[in-house]
């Protein structure tokens, strides 16, 4: 029997809990991140003033520039609201259509084909295998490959990449941290350095090209801090791997469908991948989807065969909410042309970065961008006595209190997962023009009353910041 202390839906949506909420998640959630994000402040719960706007519950507004690439209309955009209401009024169709044909499956299927198609002509007659996260669609994408080349057995990706946290995307995700406790459990894969041609040439060389399986790289990495590869690197790569017949993956799941200025920034770096993952933007900000976009020949070693439908499959990949929240985020970013949106908004945003970082190089070591991709890199917290720890600790530190700053500044950003010193600025793609010029000025203003990464330390005592770095130690 339940306890009486059950919390039901409607006490949720009435906001009863919402006091409660950061007590309630520290002990039965992911303690670790909400302890981190508590301590500077900027654990919410947040209520949406606007899409693009927050406030927290001491009524402190912020700007959201954050979302992890994950919210290309903001959070609740109206437009997507009403239609997910029409669909929960008027829809039909069965929601979770596994062996069974659905127009919403089909038709999102359809689009992003013909939209990939469009660009790269090869594809069309490519197929789509959905999911349920970003992750999952790597996964699905080094599957299809394998069963292409049975007998090749590595996997090339790249220092710095970014692919999930599942077992084989984490294999693929050369970041020590995160496979700390896993070793023994990972893929053997071949890393080399991002943005080295030569040396991806030389691996090939030793190899042997008929040995490897695929290579798996995002074309701009957005983990490592928004990582642009030199001129050359993709569409070299490209053609290295067409000339030896090995499947090449473009990870866009935070580059894909707008947000770098392009549809697929693969595609306008020269290279035209035999496999795309997509995921973030395509949900919308309110639902999951995963897609992998395949090209038929290989597609068809996997699943192409009777014998061989069941060889991979997914629970919720394909239902029909998140296919028509999927459909109807393809057709908004389609409608109002969010990548050459971004493209423009993102050269402003990047110019005025940039003279930020001319100005305060004691604060910003670099700052990074292709459309409404763009990351700050910070200077470490060092130098100060308070602070008798490691590196990987102070490079922790400098992000959480960069992260500060710049929420007392009024935006929130994004931290990066494998450059601790780095925070990313991930405006929505539809963002209002002067809402994203007062965004610019919020940055400006934190900048300039900072000045200098040991100027982060203001308003830290010594015991705050000597905890803060004990609990980063304890949780690192």
């Amino acid at each position: 029997m339940l306890s009486t202390s059950f919390i039901r839906a409607d006490e949720v949506l009435d906001e009863k809990w919402d006091s409660r909420a950061l007590e309630l998640e520290l002990m039965h959630g992911n303690g670790g991140v909400l302890g981190l994000v508590s301590r500077v402040g900027s654990a919410g719960p947040f209520r949406t003033l606007s899409p693009w706007e927050l406030e927290d519950p001491k009524g402190h507004r912020t700007i959201n520039a954050s979302g992890y690439s994950a919210l290309p209309f903001g959070d609740g955009y109206p437009p997507l609201l009403e239609f997910v209401r029409s669909f929960l009024e008027k829809n039909r169709q069965i929601q979770l259509p596994q062996q069974s044909v659905t127009p919403w499956r089909a038709a999102l299927e359809t689009n992003l084909i013909r939209l990939l198609s469009s660009y790269a002509p090869s594809h069309a007659s490519s197929r789509v295998f959905f999911s349920n996260s970003g992750t999952e669609a790597v996964e699905s994408a080094v599957k299809f490959a394998k069963a292409a080349r049975p007998k090749a057995k590595h996997l090339i990706h790249f220092s710095k990449a970014y692919h999930g946290k599942t077992l084989l995307s984490l294999s693929l995700t050369p970041n020590p941290s995160l496979q700390r406790n896993f070793e023994s459990w990972m893929v053997p894969t071949i890393t080399l350095p991002f943005g080295d041609l030569e040396r991806f040439r030389s691996a090939l060389k030793k190899l042997g090209p008929d040995n490897v399986v695929c290579v798996l790289l995002e074309p701009i990495q957005g983990e490592a801090g928004v990582v642009i590869p030199p001129d050359g690197f993709l569409s070299g790569l490209g053609a290295l791997c067409q000339k030896y017949g090995i499947p090449s993956i473009a990870d866009e799941i935070q580059s894909g469908l707008g947000r770098t200025g392009h549809w697929f920034e693969s595609l306008a770096q020269g290279w035209e991948p035999d496999i795309i993952c997509l995921a973030k933007p395509l949900g919308g900000g309110l639902t999951a989807v995963g897609a992998t976009l395949v090209r038929d020949t290989i597609f068809q070693k996997l699943l192409g065969k009777v014998n061989d439908v069941k060889r991979h499959s997914n629970t919720f990949g394909g239902n029909s909410l998140a296919m028509a929240v999927g459909l109807k985020s393809l057709e908004i970013l389609r409608d109002q042309n969010l990548p050459e949106r971004s493209l423009k908004l993102g050269k402003v945003g990047l110019e005025r970065l940039t003279k930020m970082q001319v100005r305060h190089p004691e604060l910003l070591a670099e700052v990074r961008g292709a459309g409404m991709l763009m990351a700050m890199v910070f200077n470490p917290v060092i130098g100060s006595k308070w602070l008798p720890v490691g590196g990987q600790i102070v490079g922790e530190l400098t992000g959480l209190l960069a992260q500060r700053a710049f929420y007392q500044g009024g935006v929130q950003l994004n931290f990066t997962l494998n450059v601790a010193r780095a925070l990313r600025v991930t405006p929505a793609m539809n963002m209002p023009e002067d809402l994203f010029e007062e965004l610019l000025l919020k940055l400006e203003h934190t900048v300039e009353r900072t000045q200098s990464s040991t100027r982060l330390l203001t308003g830290t005592s010594k015991a705050e910041l000597l905890s803060l770095a004990g609990y980063v130690l304890k949780n690192g």
